[in-house]
């Protein structure tokens, strides 16, 4: 095991200020509660419990930012892959209207913490809009809207034409789609890292470079982490290591409860006075509503396209190359025009399409699973793990109503994704 992992070249590191110096933990110490896992969601907890004046340590097994919420496409979403229609008739109207208001109050409480720790992390309260690519799509996502104004009440969401489309992108291709007032567009490693540092100003022990290599319980109860550089003895343990959990020992008890799927991304160079300046003018996020999602934004001037299908445990030329080539059919006009980083990094997916909080036992909590909507969900979740810690009522919907288990036939999952991965491009050239 060898820490620190290699920085990625991501257009968030190139752009976000020098990093903090790391914080290892050294010698032994005792804390009541240990969070193991610096991005979002343990950053969340850590918020939750130290407001509640409860002693907890943050242990992150890299560089703080070095997982998804220093790599990931900066869309802040409440939504959940899983749509709220279905949630109702799944599990009845009153869950789906209290799912929805999770999803919005997790994108209300981005801009609580950047107002809370004054962080400039370029947010912009865009909202999002998800771009049919044939007709079909076109009917599904107009059901959906209605749906949403009807039953829900929300009027955030309305429907474009094909020309507000062509108008609100700058590009041809797409029959129409939904937009979303709420949310929008953010530059997630500095958000990470104005949040670590906010934390951090309010004692909290956040330890970067400090990967936990067992987790010991103790006879007379409580647990005893094992680091390379020293021991902290905690009561409880919140595992909040999600997609990467099988970077250190002490994810083994969860990371077979999802699948780590690779999304990858490309930037383009600044296009300010060059052919494609106009193009995305509102700054919203956009996604595709085809089965292999690509989705796209601007940032500092720079176009950002993104997409599933990133196989494997690194990057690959290949991977990037299929998204230059998609990028440049969806938008002709910056043909010629240089890609200056390309990167990827992991999605937690889960079973059920829900993101998941609960125990595993007396002593270790977890929460995991955020499908690819984790800059406002993980960012959320934290009050939601804290109610789970410390025994409290809490009313969480299908995120601590629903068990999250093991991922069937595990050790095939990667040959499981490539068949569905495969099964979906096919799908998607052909029109269906």
């Amino acid at each position: 095991m060898e820490f620190p992992q290699a920085d990625i070249d991501s257009l968030w590191q190139a752009s976000a200020p020098p990093p903090p110096e790391p914080q290892r933990l050294a010698g032994s110490r005792q804390a009541e509660i240990a969070v193991i896992g610096g991005g979002y969601t343990g950053l969340s907890t850590a918020h939750a419990l130290a407001r509640q004046g409860v002693d907890v340590v943050v242990l992150e097994a890299n560089r703080l930012g070095w997982g998804a919420s220093g790599r990931n496409g900066g869309v802040v979403s409440g939504k959940f892959r899983i749509s709220y229609a279905r949630m109702a008739r799944l599990w009845g109207l009153d869950v789906a209207r209290r799912m929805h208001g999770i999803g919005v109050a997790a994108m209300e409480n981005v801009a609580d913490l950047l107002d809370e720790y004054d962080i400039d992390a370029q947010y912009r309260p865009s909202g999002s809009l998800r771009c049919a690519h044939r007709p079909e799509a076109l009917s599904a996502l107009r059901e959906e809207c209605v749906w949403l104004r009807d039953v829900l009440g929300d009027r955030s969401v309305s429907m474009l034409d094909a020309t507000e489309m062509h108008d609100e992108i700058g590009a041809k291709g797409f029959c129409g789609g939904m937009l979303n007032l709420r949310g929008g567009v953010i530059h997630p490693l500095r958000f990470h890292r104005g949040l670590a540092a906010g934390l951090r100003a309010d004692g909290v022990a956040i330890h970067d470079e400090s990967p936990v290599t067992a987790i010991e319980h103790l006879r007379g109860g409580g647990l005893n982490l094992h680091l390379p550089q020293g021991q902290l003895r905690v009561q409880q343990a919140v595992l909040a290591t999600n997609a990467y959990s099988s970077l250190t020992p002490a994810g083994d008890a969860i990371r077979r409860r999802v699948v780590p799927f690779r999304s990858a991304m490309i930037a383009t160079g600044p296009l300010t006075g060059l052919s494609g300046a106009t193009l995305l003018g509102n700054g919203r996020s956009y996604t595709e509503t085809r089965r292999m999602m690509r989705w796209f934004r601007m940032s500092g001037g720079r176009l950002l396209y993104g997409g599933r299908g990133a196989f494997g445990q690194r990057d690959r030329a290949s991977a990037f190359a299929a998204l230059e080539r998609a990028l440049l059919r969806q938008f002709p006009q910056l043909e010629g025009q240089e890609i200056t980083h390309r990167w990827s990094g992991l999605v937690a997916m889960t079973m059920d399409s829900l993101p998941h909080v609960g125990r595993l036992d007396d002593r270790l909590v977890y929460a995991m699973g955020y499908n690819g909507t984790g800059v406002a969900m993980a960012s959320y979740m934290g009050r939601h793990v804290a109610a789970t810690v410390l025994n409290q009522p809490d009313d969480a919907g299908l995120i601590t109503g629903l068990g999250l288990r093991n991922v069937p036939f595990y050790p095939a999952r990667e040959i499981g994704v490539r068949l569905v991965a495969g099964w979906y491009q096919a799908l998607d050239a052909l029109g269906k």
